[in-house]
């Protein structure tokens, strides 16, 4: 098969209908072999049952529902499960994707030139201050954080080598962060193309302010993971033992020169007195517990059934 083609949704009965015979134009037009994958990430409205009737009408239409609202990196993973199509696609349901990219998409990953191809909606129809302009500041911190030169990570109109939607694990709310998470993964193939961002014809965004704090500390989360999610002990190993090493030092300092001043008759004061003692106490108490925090997540690593230490590409007889 051709094409798996994903699309998550919240409450977007007005749209599904267009969009699948948007769709099907494209795939006819293009002769290509294709499933559609929809995923009700716990709809209140009739979405569901449009699927449904979509399904019963045309055997290219899949549809999986949730029991309530997940999230869209659930959505995205249980699609990437159920597709079997050679290329993967991925776009939302609001009808401001265009199913038109998408030949060209697939022929970016067909040629076998990128494991990955991100839209880049270079133009936008999103309110100025309340869209654009944090949308410009995350995606800056996403390229300084990650490496990966994308200009829109946020794009939900992406193109995936099968392979690549199989090895890499997205949950949480890091469906952000996919090409991030298929570079980790050592698809390192990643390209962008500029596709058209149309207006929202039905319904309202479900998307507020709050996804982009959500975004920012996600990008701590999988900047953290990548560095140092097999290797725990290099960063709470490492912190801990300075942190240790300069309270020792601190507070031997303190007791060194209350021994001196003792040794030559001068006026001191006790150590207990002095705040530096405590301080230096304080450092070194935390930095041994940063130290067992990353003992002891080396030996939950080490201890635990891990399949996902490495990623096997293909093997030879």
């Amino acid at each position: 098969m051709n094409l798996s083609i994903i699309i998550p949704l919240l409450n977007e009965d007005e749209s599904l209908l267009e969009l699948h015979s948007w769709i099907v134009s494209v795939m006819k037009k293009h002769n290509y072999t294709y499933e559609v994958i929809f995923i009700d990430d716990g709809s209140t409205d009739t979405s569901w049952q449009v699927i449904d009737t979509l399904a019963k009408e045309n055997s290219n239409v899949k549809g999986i529902r949730f029991l309530k609202n997940f999230g869209k990196s659930q959505a995205l993973h249980a699609g990437f499960n159920k597709a079997i199509g050679d290329v993967i696609i991925t776009m939302d349901a609001d009808l401001q994707d265009s199913p038109d990219e998408i030949p060209e998409l697939f022929n970016l990953i067909n040629s076998g030139n990128f494991d990955l191809v991100s839209g880049w909606k270079k133009k936008r129809y999103d309110s100025v201050f309340a869209k654009n302009l944090p949308s410009k500041l995350f995606n800056w911190a996403a390229r300084k954080t990650s490496g990966v030169q994308l200009n829109d990570f946020n794009c939900g109109l992406k193109a995936y080598k099968n392979i690549v939607v199989k090895n890499i694990e997205v949950s949480g709310e890091m469906h952000r962060y996919i090409p991030v998470l298929a570079k980790n993964a050592g698809f390192s193939k990643i390209g962008e193309k500029v596709v058209i961002h149309q207006a929202r014809k039905y319904g309202e965004t479900k998307f507020g302010m709050d996804r982009f704090i959500n975004g920012f500390l996600d990008l701590i989360t999988i900047w953290f993971l990548s560095r140092f999610g097999k290797r725990p002990m290099h960063l709470f190993g490492a912190l801990g033992s300075i942190m240790f090493i300069i309270g020792f030092m601190a507070s031997g300092f303190i007791g060194f020169m209350k021994l001196y001043k003792l040794y030559h008759d001068l006026p001191y004061d006790l150590v207990t007195n002095n705040p530096w003692f405590y301080i230096s106490l304080t450092t070194m108490m935390i930095g041994t517990q940063f130290f067992l925090a990353g003992f002891l997540g080396e030996i939950i690593l080490r201890t635990k059934n891990n399949d996902e230490r490495y990623k096997i590409s293909e093997t030879t007889n």
